[in-house]
């Protein structure tokens, strides 16, 4: 099993693109776990697995039969959030996975697995992620500014250039228009698979 990574900073366009791969591969798609509230338009089990703060400790404590893989906790300005890879029934296959993700997260499911991952970076300018996600969150009941600027901020650390080439990641993808982007991934999984 070949499992294809994709990550990027927040409103990179990862989430639209990682949605148009899946109708275009046959891959299975890994659903990761978190604490954060459910956001409008979200599904559970689609977008995330959405848990209590209780049961992702009863995970990271270990108490779940050792199904954790990895973790990682935001401070938001809302109060923490959770996100994790939880070794469950998704994993059960054979067949291509494809996953979306952070940085931090693909360094770790890389040391888990042993296998080659293959790192799917989406790649945005600044300016124009910032107003894609300022017109994301217009469109949410109730917006929060504020964790969307903190969030931007964060990326850029997460995603600092010392951390891409720490993690390996030298191929980009720029998502300026949606359909070239798509192309270029498509067939950079497709020369991976030979």
């Amino acid at each position: 099993m070949k499992i294809i990574y994709i990550m990027g900073k927040s409103s990179s366009g990862k989430d639209t693109i990682f949605k148009k791969l899946k109708e275009k591969l046959d891959v299975n798609t890994y659903v990761m776990y978190t604490t954060r509230p459910i956001r409008e338009g979200e599904k559970e089990g689609v977008t995330y697995h959405y848990i209590s703060d209780e049961k992702m400790q009863k995970y990271i404590d270990g108490k779940e039969n050792n199904k954790l893989i990895e973790y990682r906790t935001y401070q938001t300005v809302h109060g923490p959030w959770t996100y994790a890879t939880i070794a469950d029934e998704q994993f059960k296959t054979n067949k291509d996975m494809m996953m979306l993700g952070t940085l931090e997260s693909y360094e770790k499911m890389k040391k888990h697995f042993q296998k080659e991952l293959l790192p799917i970076y989406i790649e945005v300018e600044d300016g124009l992620r910032l107003e894609r996600a300022l017109k994301r969150e217009r469109e949410q009941k109730e917006p929060k500014y504020a964790e969307l600027c903190r969030r931007f901020l964060a990326d850029s650390k997460d995603f600092s250039e010392e951390n891409l080439k720490k993690a390996g990641i030298v191929k980009r993808f720029e998502n300026i228009e949606l359909d070239k982007c798509l192309n270029k991934i498509l067939e950079e999984i497709k020369n991976n698979k030979k």
